[in-house]
């Protein structure tokens, strides 16, 4: 059993122990972070004098070997390494001697592994970013080819009001930007580099902090060895702008659920991304969006596991925080997977525009605007609200939508009506009048739309 710890124990651990403390059959996937960090760590030693420029270099050229060897398969990181760390030093010592040894110095396993997390970390915020921003394009170009796709708006799973497919796809695209917005920010809090903080207290070797961290890509060291070893406040940001990102896709998933079922036949999604039934020739299941929406729960067991392993743990480190990786490694690929499937399910996703506004219409969707109408004409609006309620109901009765009933079924309600009643209750007219900013008119969907634009190209 390869361990860095050995010397104060006589005795053996129990190998049940040692593989209940062992970390390295997950932890083993921070192996390029780790190698990243120590390199970092061996050009300060040597600039500080503290290692040779020879011992730099064999260090050096050892850790790339090491780093080669990992990612071209012929090492394999193995669990008879308690650790990453310790396979990395023990690969080390073995292929240039007592150099290897001394890679060490100045440095504790606590600062080691809060680096490598911070940095793996890092770089998946980086990769969801990423992934967050081609969904956006392909919401950017369905909104763009879908500014007059008139649509019924809903509240409470009712017909409400029309607006476009435009509008309704530019709801996620706010979703979606203010995720990649909340990774921004937690880019920026988390980017400060924990290495030469210890075990806890420092060291009494001259460590230059600032170059490390430099090396690194950090913008500076963290400012208290205590809370370097044991903060884990990056983690539950990022599980929780994870946990925000999904419950988006999963609330948009249901949407297309809905959206994808013979009551609605909004959407067709395209085969590649669909399953059909096993005994019901007929069925056609939306099953990414299913998935999608299924996953979220386990991405908010991440989240809800972390902050409740941190809870209770007083300064400095303790065992607890090895916890902080399974977690957040599945959660990490359970987001980082959604992403992409869902864009891809999107992006090839047919939308049934004719049946979409037919909905609209058939759902009553422009009953507000005939209220608008008579109150346009000095009718007071409750008055209004009320003529309005009863044409509804006179339709529901007769099956019909409100642009089909006759200017006398109109006018039996109120002699206000006039021929111009249809105009101005037509899915166009309803939709394009409304030119608020952020409202579903073209004119105002034109402008955000390129407000949007700006900033895809701009982030």
């Amino acid at each position: 059993m390869a361990q860095l710890w050995g010397g104060r124990f006589t005795k053996a651990t129990d190998q049940m122990v040692y593989d209940f403390n062992a970390s390295i059959s997950f932890d083993k996937r921070l192996y390029k972070q780790d190698i990243e960090g120590s390199l970092a760590h061996v050009k300060m030693l040597a600039k500080q004098g503290i290692l040779t420029e020879e011992e730099r270099d064999a260090i050096i050229d050892g850790l790339n070997g090491i780093l080669a060897d990992v990612e071209n398969g012929a090492l394999s990181i193995t669990s008879e390494y308690e650790d990453i760390h310790s396979f990395v030093e023990a690969n080390l010592t073995a292929r240039i001697g007592d150099a290897g040894k001394k890679l060490h110095t100045g440095r504790s396993r606590n600062d080691q592994v809060a680096l490598d997390m911070r940095m793996y970390v890092r770089d998946a915020v980086k990769e969801t970013d990423r992934l967050l921003k081609e969904l956006l394009k392909v919401l950017y170009r369905i909104m763009e080819e879908n500014t007059d796709t008139f649509m019924p708006g809903f509240t409470h799973l009712q017909k409400a009001q029309p607006v476009t497919l435009a509008h309704h796809i530019g709801a996620y695209f706010e979703m979606f930007k203010r995720d990649r917005s909340r990774l921004a920010d937690l880019y920026k809090r988390m980017n400060y580099c924990p290495l030469g903080a210890g075990a806890l207290a420092g060291t009494t070797y001259p460590l230059d902090r600032d170059y490390t961290a430099e090396l690194l890509g950090f913008d500076g060291p963290t400012l208290n060895s205590m809370d370097s070893v044991s903060d884990r406040d990056y983690v539950i940001e990022y599980l929780s702008a994870l946990s925000t990102i999904m419950m988006h896709l999963s609330r948009f998933s249901e949407e297309i659920i809905l959206w994808n079922s013979n009551e609605y036949q909004f959407v067709e999604i395209d085969d590649a991304y669909s399953t059909g039934s096993s005994i019901m020739p007929q069925k056609k299941n939306p099953d990414i969006a299913e998935l999608v929406r299924g996953k979220t729960g386990r991405v908010y067991a991440s989240l809800m596991g972390m902050l409740t392993t941190m809870k209770g743990i007083p300064l400095a480190y303790n065992k607890d925080m090895q916890e902080d990786k399974e977690g957040t490694f599945d959660a990490i690929d359970t987001v980082n997977s959604c992403l992409p499937l869902f864009t891809g399910m999107l992006d090839t996703m047919k939308f049934n525009k004719d049946v979409m506004e037919a909905s609209a219409k058939n759902g009553f969707t422009n009953a507000t605007d005939v209220a608008d109408y008579l109150v346009n004409h000095g009718v007071p609006f409750r008055d209004a609200h009320s003529i309005s309620g009863r044409l509804v109901l006179r339709c529901i009765e007769e099956n019909k939508a409100l642009d089909d009933l006759t200017l006398d079924e109109f006018r039996s309600e109120s002699s206000v009506f006039e021929e111009d009643i249809y105009d101005a209750i037509s899915m166009k007219t309803c939709v394009e009048k409304r030119l608020t900013k952020g409202a579903p008119g073209e004119a105002a969907m034109r402008e955000v739309l390129e407000s949007y634009k700006e900033y895809l190209s701009g982030h």
